[in-house]
């Protein structure tokens, strides 16, 4: 007998053991705890008025949706390569606190923070000019 046959012989026998063998379980991969915290479509929309408005001025020029376990925040860039200028928050675990949104600038610096998402953005709202 060669050596390449003796070998066969072997991978067949553990072949047919492992055939023998219960299947393994398949463990179902654990579902998160807690649910992502998203904007809603209502808050969404207010959002997006203020950035239409202020991309129409030609302030801003680009915008990040980040949603975390804890907190969802939408970051506002002058220029896409640049850190956010101002990042608005939703962090439902403050609501009761201090509220659940808050306006953030780049420096870190906490500008507004409330349970209406139209004052708290309000702050974001540039100043009337005369046309």
């Amino acid at each position: 007998m060669s050596e390449g046959q003796s070998v066969d012989h072997r991978s067949n026998d553990r072949d047919s053991q492992v055939a023998s063998q219960a299947p393994p379980q398949v463990i179902p991969f654990p579902s998160p705890t807690t649910p992502q915290v998203a904007f809603q479509r209502d808050e969404l929309r207010t959002i997006f008025n203020l950035y239409g408005r202020r991309v129409a001025e030609g302030e801003w020029r680009d915008y990040a949706l980040d949603f975390r376990r804890d907190k969802a925040v939408f970051s506002i860039y002058r220029r896409a390569s640049e850190m956010p200028l101002y990042r608005i928050e939703k962090d439902p675990k403050l609501a009761r606190r201090q509220g659940a949104y808050a306006v953030i600038a780049a420096s870190g610096l906490v500008m507004k923070r409330g349970n209406d998402l139209a004052r708290v953005i309000g702050v974001l709202e540039g100043p009337l000019r005369a046309v």
